[in-house]
C-alpha cells in the first residue's frame, strides 16, 4: 500500500480571475468630478475603446463566464459590447458604483484641486469623507465585498467587472496590501484592464492598467 508520503496531494482548485475594466471615456473625463450624476454617456472615443476591449477579452483562452457592471450608464455601455461578444448578459451590481462625492458632484477638477481639502484627498484619503457623500474607506469596503461575492459565485472561472477609477484603485489596493493612503498612486486609465486571480491561499495581481492591445499580447 502507498504510504502517506507517496500519496499524491489533491490538486489545488483553479483560481477565479476577475478582470476589472474601467469604463470608457466620456465628455467629462479629465475635466469634472461626475460622481454618480445620471445621464453621463460614453463619448465616441469611449465607445471605440469599449469595442476594442470587448474584442480583446473575446480572444482570451479562458473566456469570462459572467459580466458585472456598475449601474451608471457609462459602465453599462462599456459592458454591453463585451457581453455581446461573449453572448452573455450584463449583471448590474450596485456596489461597483462610483465613489459618492456628494456635494462635490459635477465640479471641475480645477476647482476641486483649489480646495484646501484636496491635499487630504490626495495624501490621506483614508481620513476624508466627501460632504454629503461617502468616505474612501466606505467605498473600499463595499467594492471589495462585491468582488468577494463575485468570486464566490464563480469558482475557478474568469469574470469581468466594469467599474470606475477610484473603486478599481481601491479593489487593487485592498487585495495587494497597499495602504489606502497610498492608493492614489495607482493609475487606472479609461477602458484599461486590471486582473486579480483569487487562489485558495489568497489573491494575486496578474496585470494593472493594461490596454486592450496589451491584453492581447500577454
Amino acid at each position: 500500500m502507498p504510504t502517506s508520503s507517496t500519496r499524491r496531494r489533491p490538486a489545488a482548485p483553479a483560481p477565479t480571475t476577475v478582470l476589472l475594466v474601467r469604463h470608457g471615456s466620456t465628455p467629462t473625463t479629465g475635466k469634472l468630478l461626475p460622481g454618480r450624476a445620471p445621464g453621463l454617456h460614453l463619448s465616441e472615443l469611449g465607445q471605440a475603446q469599449a469595442e476594442r476591449v470587448a474584442s480583446a477579452i473575446g480572444e482570451l483562452k479562458s473566456p469570462p463566464v459572467a459580466i458585472y457592471a456598475s449601474p451608471l450608464e457609462r459602465a453599462r455601455e462599456t459592458a454591453a459590447p463585451i457581453a455581446r461578444t461573449l453572448g452573455l448578459r450584463v449583471r448590474t451590481d450596485k456596489d461597483l458604483v462610483e465613489l459618492d462625492v456628494g456635494a462635490w458632484t459635477g465640479i471641475s477638477l480645477k476647482r476641486a484641486a483649489s480646495r484646501r481639502e484636496w491635499s487630504t484627498v490626495q495624501r490621506w484619503p483614508g481620513g476624508f469623507r466627501f460632504p454629503d457623500g461617502e468616505s474612501f474607506s466606505e467605498m473600499s469596503t463595499r467594492t471589495t465585498d462585491a468582488v468577494l461575492r463575485i468570486v464566490a459565485a464563480h469558482p475557478g472561472s474568469t469574470v469581468v467587472a466594469v467599474s470606475h477609477a477610484d473603486p478599481i484603485r481601491a479593489i487593487v489596493a485592498r487585495f495587494t496590501g497597499v495602504p489606502m493612503d497610498l492608493f492614489q498612486r495607482i493609475t487606472v486609465s479609461t477602458c484599461s484592464i486590471s486582473a486579480l486571480a483569487f487562489h485558495r491561499d489568497g489573491p494575486r495581481l496578474l496585470c494593472l492598467n493594461v490596454s486592450a492591445d496589451g491584453l492581447v499580447r500577454q
